[in-house]
């Protein structure tokens, strides 16, 4: 309440001061006044009340039409006044929105988080950005006792809060089978059963599973319906598609998924990605496939993390800093 008083006080200074003098300083005090009292969540209506009652004050002979018509325009502010405290009270709930979107995108990053294996004869390099404070995308790396690199990527096609719930609940899911991992066509099968009994049909779910057995240099995996990465062959130089067929998860609970196998020989890469990766839009439509081979070339003498993190942030430049999509990249690269 006493901010109130000291700020009706010093409006009738500075209204009396301008009407003195009519100067810049007085006008930018009226400025610095109109800041405070959006801070005080004084109403438009109000204002014009005190500006009124100040002008009788200062000028006690203002003729009574003047003093009618400042009625009149207080009638007509009042829906005014009605408009800008709703906006007033929308903000209050955004600040708040955001500030619970900012601590439930920490709790995500947590409960997500993976350690990338460590091997000496595979490199890996990995990144995932999401295009909202809340990802819809993940990636999960398993390393076993016999040092089996198990790796899953997902994406779910949504954004926000439901879909990072979603997401939650198959990090959960996959954390629950352990008994399944050597086998990917499995996990897909196990995931696929969770999925369709407590995701809605309003949420489609993508996903590659696949495991490295450094004993034999093989890589098994298998795809609910994911967008397909690159295998990349260094005695041919040359990259081909990791292709692998399935339905999506959670559109049947019966679906059987194929599993496949490469043989991965020194140099060779497994390039797993999003489809926030192959969406990328430019000022000329979609990025092309065979660009994105183009841009790993440029960067293939490299190791692997700075092959991913180059390719981000050349995408991310393209796009003008403004992600449309989360964005998941992922290289395994045998080293000997």
């Amino acid at each position: 309440m006493e901010n109130r008083e000291c700020m009706e006080e010093r409006y009738r200074e500075a209204l009396s001061n301008y009407l003195k003098e009519h100067t810049e300083k007085a006008l930018y005090l009226g400025h610095k006044i109109s800041k405070e009292a959006i801070e005080q969540r004084v109403s438009p209506e109000e204002i014009i009340s005190l500006h009124k009652n100040t002008l009788k004050e200062i000028l006690p002979d203002i003729s009574e039409e003047v003093s009618h018509s400042f009625d009149f325009l207080l009638e007509i502010m009042m829906e005014y006044g009605v408009a800008f405290r709703e906006l007033q009270s929308l903000r209050h709930q955004q600040r708040e929105l955001k500030s619970e979107m900012e601590i439930a995108a920490n709790v995500q990053q947590t409960l997500l988080e993976t350690r990338i294996p460590v091997l000496k004869n595979l490199e890996i390099g990995a990144i995932s950005v999401p295009a909202k404070h809340m990802s819809g995308d993940y990636f999960h790396f398993v390393q076993d006792e016999h040092n089996r690199v198990a790796v899953a990527i997902a994406d779910i096609i949504g954004k926000g809060i439901p879909a990072a719930l979603c997401m939650s609940m198959i990090k959960y899911a996959m954390d629950s089978l352990p008994e399944h991992r050597t086998s990917p066509a499995s996990v897909l099968e196990s995931i696929n059963r969770v999925v369709e009994q407590n995701v809605g049909p309003s949420m489609f779910i993508t996903m590659f599973y696949g495991l490295y057995d450094p004993s034999n240099h093989i890589f098994t995996y298998a795809s609910a319906g994911h967008e397909p990465g690159f295998f990349y062959n260094y005695e041919k130089n040359e990259f081909t598609e990791l292709t692998a067929k399935g339905l999506l998860l959670g559109v049947d609970k019966k679906t059987v998924y194929r599993q496949y196998e490469r043989k991965i020989e020194i140099g060779d890469m497994i390039i797993l990605l999003s489809d926030g990766v192959t969406e990328c839009r430019t000022n000329e439509g979609f990025i092309e496939r065979d660009t994105l081979v183009q841009f790993i070339r440029e960067s293939i003498h490299l190791d692997a993390q700075t092959i991913v993190n180059n390719l981000y942030k050349k995408l991310e430049k393209m796009q003008h800093f403004q992600l449309r999509d989360d964005f998941t990249l992922i290289i395994m690269r045998r080293k000997f």
